[in-house]
């Protein structure tokens, strides 16, 4: 394992200084952006070591790589699935939204023996959004590209897409520990929110301006608590919090050297989820 190089900063790329990323070359260690990634046997390389490693490479046998691209493909695929999904909604009649989405009736022993245990609904009801107010969907995938494009570029997509099912899950904690559970919600929020918590715990780490983000965060929670806007704020509550510490592992642990340690964390933070739900549901 390779240390960051003297001279280089760790949280910007080595040949683009403007550009925050959180990926790193797999052989020297150093801080790259998309457009400087190539992928490798094992995560991807910087254009140096890949030189090096196509001059040291065998004449009878070369190999051809591309670069891999700047676009946000996980944001961009949870979009497309969510577009599918709300389509699929407005076909079947709500029959699609009926079957995805999330209420604590579904996990809590008390109503699950006559609903069914259905625990993966704290999961899909990420992918659903009420049919009947299109500004819900169009909001939340907007949002979505916005802070999905930054945090895509930052953690790299298998770390991306995470934090998202990770801060959806925190979501639907949220739900189910504060709210009705004979209430059914859908929607993105609680994911979104938990992208906006990463993102301001991660710019907060590395000396970004959080004002703007923090008045934004701000407005989004207080407006689920006004009489009658149908908002479901434990979501965004829940989705925030666990989003933030998602964020903040992330943050602590881009160190190459640390990456068990990161995934170890992660899947504490996951398996700590699991618990909770199961406390929360057996107390309610």
């Amino acid at each position: 394992m390779s240390s960051v190089p003297p001279g280089f900063s760790s949280n910007v790329c080595y040949r683009h200084p403007d550009r925050q990323s959180f990926v790193l070359c797999q052989r020297c260690g150093r801080t790259i952006c998309g457009e400087c990634q190539t992928p490798a046997a094992v995560g991807v390389v910087c254009p140096e070591c890949m030189k090096e490693q196509r001059a040291s490479a065998p004449r009878t046998r070369p190999r051809i790589l591309s670069r891999s691209s700047d676009r946000p493909v996980v944001t961009l695929s949870i979009i497309a699935v969510t577009a599918l999904v709300f389509v699929l909604q407005l076909v079947t009649g709500g029959w699609v939204t009926q079957q995805l989405w999330f209420a604590g009736a579904y996990v809590i022993p008390e109503y699950a023996i006559v609903n069914g245990f259905q625990p993966w609904r704290m999961l899909t009801t990420m992918f659903v959004h009420s049919t009947g107010f299109i500004f819900h969907v169009a909001l939340n995938m907007y949002t979505l590209w916005i802070f999905g494009q930054a945090l895509e570029s930052l953690l790299g997509r298998g770390r991306f897409l995470a934090l998202y099912l990770i801060a959806g899950f925190g979501g639907s904690l949220g739900v189910l520990a504060l709210s009705d559970p004979l209430s059914p919600v859908v929607g993105a929020s609680g994911a979104i929110f938990g992208l906006m918590g990463a993102f301001i715990v991660i710019q907060r780490r590395l000396g970004g301006n959080m004002t703007g983000l923090l008045v934004l965060v701000g407005i989004n929670l207080v407006i689920g608590f006004i009489p009658g806007i149908n908002v479901a704020w434990q979501a965004h509550l829940g989705g925030l919090v666990v989003g933030g510490i998602a964020g903040l592992i992330f943050v602590s642990t881009r160190q190459i050297r640390r990456k068990g340690l990161q995934v170890g964390l992660l899947a504490g933070l996951s398996a700590a989820l699991l618990a909770l739900t199961a406390v929360v549901a057996f107390i309610r």
